[in-house]
């Protein structure tokens, strides 16, 4: 149990998927930059290697990754099934996890996504999110903060978490601190295995750079 809660809310946070959009890199540019994500002082940060099921021909077999194989709409780490635009009673019965996309063709409302973490944690499920999350809080442009969402799925009021601006949120080694609430790292710990396990983006630097600017990494 990690006793840093920056450790706890964020440790292997970042699925690194640089073969999908935007970034759209090919195989060996893909991995290049995946390495090199690997060897950053913040590697602690990235979690899988996210690949094109369909061109895992294309993947040397000596690589050693842990990798989240994407086939359409179904996600796979290991044993661990994520499955997209499937109603939350289903995936809940099939005993799988869900995913819920927050950007590319379209950004779900601060309501439709505040009620799809309400429902996982409702139903026990834990979910993945992807797409349009590169900044840790709500953009200009209407995209989602990864941050915003995080603390959506630790504290609960959901909408009023989505809602909230730069600065809102204070993360340091001894907590996760919104408002006049608190969250020591055990509860962070939990809420990343129970509820929320990680985002995937095309790009690990970007996030990771913002969470520097707001003095939130060491």
């Amino acid at each position: 149990m990690p006793d840093d809660a920056r450790r706890a809310l964020l440790t292997r946070f970042f699925d690194h998927a640089p073969m999908f959009p935007p970034a759209n890199l090919p195989p060996a540019e893909a991995l290049s930059e995946d390495r090199r994500a690997r060897e950053s002082e913040h590697a602690w940060l990235l979690g899988r290697l996210v690949w094109p099921a369909a061109q895992l021909a294309e993947l040397p077999q000596d690589e050693d990754r842990a990798l989240a194989l994407v086939d359409r709409n179904t996600e796979r780490q290991d044993d661990a099934v994520y499955l997209e635009g499937v109603p939350l009673d289903e995936v809940a019965g099939r005993g799988l996890r869900a995913k819920i996309r927050c950007g590319g063709e379209r950004v779900p409302t601060v309501e439709e996504l505040a009620e799809f973490v309400h429902g996982c944690r409702s139903r026990g499920l834990v979910f993945k999110a992807t797409a349009g999350l590169h900044h840790a809080y709500p953009t200009e442009g209407g995209e989602h903060g990864f941050l915003n969402l995080l603390v959506a799925a630790v504290f609960g009021d959901e909408e009023e978490a989505l809602r909230e601006r730069p600065r809102a949120f204070a993360l340091d080694a001894v907590s996760l601190r919104w408002r006049d609430r608190e969250a020591s790292p055990a509860r962070l710990a939990d809420a990343r295995a129970s509820l929320f396990h990680s985002i995937g983006t095309c790009s690990f630097f970007e996030p990771v750079e913002e969470l520097e600017r707001l003095g939130i990494l060491p």
